[in-house]
């Protein structure tokens, strides 16, 4: 089953030792205007149509042709490039130092089954990915996890020429990165606009899995807003919303390109769902939307400009549907504020369902957190919302966030990802469970939880990896310092045997 596959990111082979660690709707108003990183690819270039093709056979009946993908390819690889990160070195014992008493007994060589270089030194690890050249002067978009953590960046051109990269500026929230070569008049790539794209549409994927450089796969689109909870771990306000194909990508493959049967980029290679770390069915991309986005202000303000509603939020389901008596079957759900919320300024308020950004449909988290990002501090949206079976259009003037509004919402985040609802006891009710505190799970939804437990509603949580839970503000910001593995203790009223659950971050 898809929700039983595990989700990694699909940096990087290691070379020498080790594995790098790591527009929605409408076209929005950075698709019209012209780019700093201008001058894309020549606009004589010739536009040939991705659909299939009709034609008459002998006995008069209709064949069809599968579209030929010979175009995009060549277009496409040749600005794909190949990236090798030398990875900075980290002091671990099998870098330590050996006293002088102790080598006699290795023969003078570390014991730690270190790789060392002919000079007998030991080699930095290093690790390898892919990139996209998206203007002739050299600039180029990759994952913000293969650079991650590197000592110094080799790209290498399909015409196999070399070049030290440097780092531009990157955004772990999107997983995003740009960086830079010294050349003149490479061959780049165009962003496609990702609200065109459709489920079933043909796609190839372009990168260097396994280091076989200029490698090209074709799949379709099966799905579009994807969120796998994987950007997490390094970010602080993930926004997932993947384009998810089977085109066959591999580790090495991220940072390459998706493009469509026009050569255009509509994604960034990103991620696979997979229980080996290689290829099994499914591959997710950053859409050029978001890809855009980061870029387009990292070039321009050294960092991404982001906008935000300041609202916490949950997908829409027949659970909630039923809970809350909502009047909507999608869309989602203001469950609550952070600090200075322009949401709440704009009339929005707790219990509303936002249903469509600037008149596009929202089915769920992603679709919205896809919209946001397109938007900078400042910037106007319209926002309907379903209130008590009234529909509600609403103008909110964007804001930027702060370290409480970003606290605020990565604690939405984290109930997100494991799909639950707390809620504080009362004394009554420690006193009735003869517990001294606790935290309540009012409801169980799409998540982690679901997924990997048989947790039921009504459960209280009393302690996390044995700390105890004092309050539901307490449960958050043990799991929000959570990473791996976590055991969950606790008890269902009117049953004192102590339950376990343990789940993975």
């Amino acid at each position: 089953m898809f929700q039983n596959q595990k989700f990694r990111q699909i940096a990087s082979i290691a070379v020498v030792s080790a594995l790098l660690g790591g527009t929605s709707y409408a076209t929005y108003e950075h698709f019209g205007k012209s780019d700093t990183l201008s001058a894309w690819v020549d606009n004589a270039t010739p536009f040939v149509k991705a659909a299939r093709l009709e034609e008459k056979n002998a006995a008069g009946n209709v064949a069809m042709i599968p579209a030929d993908f010979s175009f995009a390819s060549k277009k496409a690889t040749a600005a794909v490039v190949h990236i090798k990160a030398t990875l900075k070195p980290e002091r671990t014992v099998s870098n330590m130092e050996i006293p002088d008493a102790f080598k006699d007994f290795f023969g003078g060589r570390s014991p730690f089954d270190e790789r060392q270089s002919p000079q007998g030194k030991p080699e930095k690890p290093q690790a390898s990915g892919s990139g996209v050249i998206i203007n002739p002067d050299g600039y180029i978009v990759t994952n913000n996890h293969v650079i991650q953590g590197a000592e110094s960046l080799e790209v290498t051109l399909a015409d196999k020429h070399t070049y030290k990269a440097k780092v531009v500026g990157s955004d772990p929230n999107t997983d995003i990165a740009l960086i830079k070569i010294d050349a003149k008049d490479l061959p780049a790539l165009s962003f496609g606009n990702s609200e065109n794209v459709q489920v079933g549409q043909w796609v190839l994927a372009v990168g260097n899995p396994y280091n076989l450089t200029s490698t090209v796969t074709a799949g379709i689109v099966s799905a579009k807003g994807r969120s796998i909870n994987i950007l997490g771990e390094n970010a602080k306000a993930p926004i997932e919303s993947f384009i998810q194909t089977d085109a066959a990508v591999n580790p090495g493959n991220s940072g390459g390109a998706l493009v469509d049967l026009n050569g255009n980029l509509i994604g960034i290679n990103t991620a696979i769902a997979s229980q080996t770390g290689s290829f099994a069915g499914y591959s997710f991309a950053v859409p050029s939307s978001i890809a855009h986005k980061v870029v387009e202000d990292i070039s321009k303000f050294g960092s991404v400009q982001r906008g935000y509603l300041g609202v916490g939020i949950s997908e829409v389901d027949a659970e909630k549907v039923k809970s809350f008596d909502l009047k909507v079957d999608k869309g989602v759900r203001v469950e609550n504020f952070a600090d200075q919320s322009a949401a709440k300024e704009a009339g929005i308020k707790i219990g509303d369902v936002i249903t469509k950004i600037d008149g596009h449909e929202i089915a769920g988290v992603p679709q919205l957190q896809e919209a946001i990002a397109q938007h900078k501090p400042s910037d106007k949206v319209t926002v309907n919302v379903d209130r008590d079976g009234a529909e509600k259009v609403l103008t909110v003037t964007l804001k930027g966030i702060s370290e409480t509004a970003m606290a605020q919402q990565s604690s939405s985040a984290v109930m997100e990802q494991l799909g639950i609802e707390l809620k504080d006891l009362t004394s009554q009710q420690k006193k009735e469970y003869d517990i001294p505190s606790g935290v309540q799970v009012s409801q169980i939804s799409a998540g982690k939880i679901r997924q990997g437990t048989d947790m039921e509603e009504g459960f209280v949580i009393t302690k996390i990896d044995k700390t105890p839970v004092g309050s539901v503000k307490d449960a958050v910001k043990i799991l929000q310092s959570k990473k791996g593995g976590v055991m969950i203790e606790g008890m269902y009223p009117g049953n004192e045997e102590t339950q376990y659950y343990a789940i993975g971050l």
